[in-house]
């Protein structure tokens, strides 16, 4: 595996124009981000640099932008609640902790080449599980727009304290939090396409605080509205890990859920990065690009982050097709920090507010909400089980059922059609079997008392019990023949299930023949002694030899 990613030249004008857009949109979701998470919006802006400065020199998506999002914001706001509540003295600089852990579980997945395996889960989980994202988001936001902090106890919290928000509401935070939202949703195409609404937003909403608000509002002064305020200018400092022993268990499972959701949104974002670009990423080096990234990040004090494909979209719609345009962002808003702080100080809560209630609302997937019980109720069942567990209960506890209800549907789905197309019993040869001429005479000749039982394609364990009840459902038999010739896989829930048959055939005494085993077939039921239960010339036949010993042995 290559460990720097490609850098090309071929492309500087177009990689140099996408990293300097993509840094204009990160700046404003940066600083919404920090200060939705509770770590502040410094460590919102480190994250978008050391994210994406790491990413994009060692991940496996050329294009990807890296920085914080929606999603992992949401876990970031818990990690840091739960955490301060618990350890107040050290729970930030812990938080910043299982922000590495989050990178080193990465960087192991990536190295386990486990990759591949990350996104494969049904759409209505991920639906439900991003959907529910969005909700929480929202509802977190609700405070800061109203002009108050986020009550604690998260989500439920803020709902139990809705009442007593909405009767403490500052008019003037909640006017700049639905002018930032108005312009988001208003800002007309042709200006999106010279100015980003994120940014036009963050400049407006301060400059109307600044200006407008206090004229017609004496209590809306430079003091009466919370903002930002000031931003180190300076690089950050190292934050050494910190580990509680009454919450390392808290933080290694709160690592690993903000490692595997990370790489779920980079990589889902990297398939949104291929289908544009018509390349294929590396999924396992992504992770690592991913998990060095947050790594760094939580090492100086920035919060965690993954693939954003509204930067990502835009990196490459302005031109972006190498690693060289992430560098170049990364580089932008290091120097915007740097040089820039200062003004960022002005910049009111609640406009940050009104950005992050945008995204919350674009996380929700509407669409897929609206018509998930036209295409499959038991689908939409558990789109809402688990968007409801994400919101209520937990993200793990969300993802754990949401998986396990889906499979197991598809499982006894996909079990019900390899019955009725895996599993025949014949006695009496007719027009519709595949079978030679010579063989469907055998059958004739048996009159009834030769069974032929066949098994075809991949026997999974579902398919263990139409063994069983079609094996039982077999009338007055002299002669069975078990053939597998045409078994490509056969698991052990299934293989016990033949080896049953097998010997409830040979207790009632009729002649039993195996045919067609070969490969893993063959070795799984011979570690199962299942041919030590016959004569050995019945197990080495083929189907039409075993058909033609059948008939002898019932008439001899």
């Amino acid at each position: 595996m290559r460990l720097l990613s490609h850098i090309s030249t071929n492309n500087i004008k177009g990689d140099l124009f996408g990293g300097l857009t993509a840094a204009v949109i990160a700046l404003p979701m940066a600083l919404a981000f920090g200060v939705a998470s509770g770590a502040g919006a410094e460590a919102g802006l480190w994250s978008a640099v050391l994210v994406g400065l790491f990413t994009a020199l060692f991940g496996g998506t050329p294009t990807l932008i890296s920085e914080p999002t929606g999603p992992m914001t949401v876990v970031m706001t818990a990690v840091i609640a739960n955490l301060t509540a618990s350890n107040p003295t050290n729970g930030m600089a812990m938080a910043f902790t299982v922000v590495m852990l989050a990178g080193v579980f990465q960087i192991l997945l990536g190295a386990l080449h486990l990759g591949r395996y990350i996104t494969q889960m049904p759409y209505t989980v991920i639906s439900g599980f991003m959907s529910g994202i969005g909700l929480i988001l929202i509802v977190l936001q609700l405070g800061p727009a109203l002009g108050q902090a986020i009550p604690p106890g998260g989500v439920m919290g803020t709902l139990q304290d809705l009442p007593e928000l909405v009767a403490g509401v500052k008019p003037p935070e909640l006017a700049l939090a639905g002018i930032t939202m108005v312009i988001l949703w208003s800002t007309p195409q042709r200006l999106k396409k010279i100015v980003p609404p994120q940014l036009l937003a963050l400049v407006a909403g301060t400059v109307i605080s600044l200006t407008l608000l206090p004229l017609l509002d004496s209590a809306s002064s430079a003091e009466g509205i919370r903002r930002i305020g000031a931003i180190s200018a300076g690089f950050p400092s190292v934050q050494i890990p910190v580990f509680g022993a009454s919450e390392l268990g808290l933080m290694l499972v709160d690592a690993a859920v903000l490692g595997m959701l990370g790489s779920i949104d980079a990589l889902l974002t990297s398939v949104v990065a291929d289908s544009l670009t018509r390349t294929e990423h590396n999924s396992n080096k992504e992770l690592v690009g991913q998990g060095l990234g947050n790594l760094v990040s939580g090492l100086f004090g920035g919060i965690a982050g993954a693939g954003a494909t509204m930067g990502t979209v835009v990196n490459i719609q302005a031109g972006g097709r190498s690693a060289l345009s992430g560098i170049v962002r990364a580089l932008v808003l290091m120097l915007v920090i740097v040089a820039g702080s200062g003004l960022a100080a002005r910049i009111p809560l609640a406009v940050l507010a009104g950005i992050a209630l945008k995204v919350g609302v674009d996380i929700v997937d509407w669409g897929f909400l609206g018509r998930a019980h036209r295409i499959s109720i038991k689908g939409a069942l558990i789109l809402y089980l688990v968007i409801g567990l994400t919101v209520l209960v937990d993200l793990i506890v969300a993802v754990a059922v949401g998986v396990f209800l889906a499979n197991l549907l598809t499982i006894d789905r996909l079990s019900q059609l390899q019955s009725h197309q895996s599993v025949k019993s014949i006695s009496t040869a007719d027009d519709d079997l595949d079978l030679p001429k010579e063989e469907k005479a055998l059958l004739d000749a048996g009159e009834g008392r030769v069974l032929l039982f066949q098994l075809t394609g991949a026997m999974i364990f579902g398919v263990a019990k139409t063994i069983g009840r079609e094996h039982n459902a077999i009338g007055q038999c002299n002669a069975i023949v078990f053939d597998l010739g045409a078994v490509s896989h056969l698991g052990v829930t299934a293989a016990l299930a033949l080896e049953n048959a097998v010997k409830e055939a040979v207790e009632a005494r009729r002649h039993v023949y195996v045919v067609g085993a070969a490969g893993t077939t063959r070795k799984r039921l011979e570690a199962l002694k299942l041919f030590e239960l016959l004569p050995a010339d019945h197990t080495r036949l083929s189907r039409a030899q075993a058909l033609a010993a059948a008939v002898e042995a019932i008439k001899g």
